[in-house]
């Protein structure tokens, strides 16, 4: 490997996301955040199916969904509706807590 005699510079993660994405508070850094928290519940729901040993077509039952709309949580592919998700949970038998902060 041939050394460019140039020194790597270490940069944060948000600096980066800052510099890429948009900082806090613009439209775009807001859609991204948005995007990465509604991903996180698509995983939460997929690990506890998977924990329960239960298939997307078993939680679609006990829900009242079909397959495809589980799938479409677990991926966060669809908006789904705050009741559907509420739903999955308490079909899954998870507790969940919703956190509001207020601006100042």
């Amino acid at each position: 490997m041939k050394d460019s005699g140039k020194a790597l510079k270490t940069v944060s993660l948000d600096t980066m996301i800052d510099k890429h994405i948009g900082v806090v508070g613009t439209e775009k850094r807001d859609a991204f955040e948005n995007e990465l928290r509604i991903d996180l519940l698509g995983n939460a729901i997929k690990t506890a199916r998977i924990e329960r040993q239960l298939t997307q077509e078993q939680l679609g039952e006990l829900v009242g969904v079909q397959k495809a709309q589980i799938s479409k949580l677990e991926n966060s592919v669809t908006n789904a509706r705050l009741e559907t998700v509420l739903k999955v949970f308490a079909a899954l038998g998870a507790r969940v807590n919703f956190r509001v902060e207020m601006n100042t």
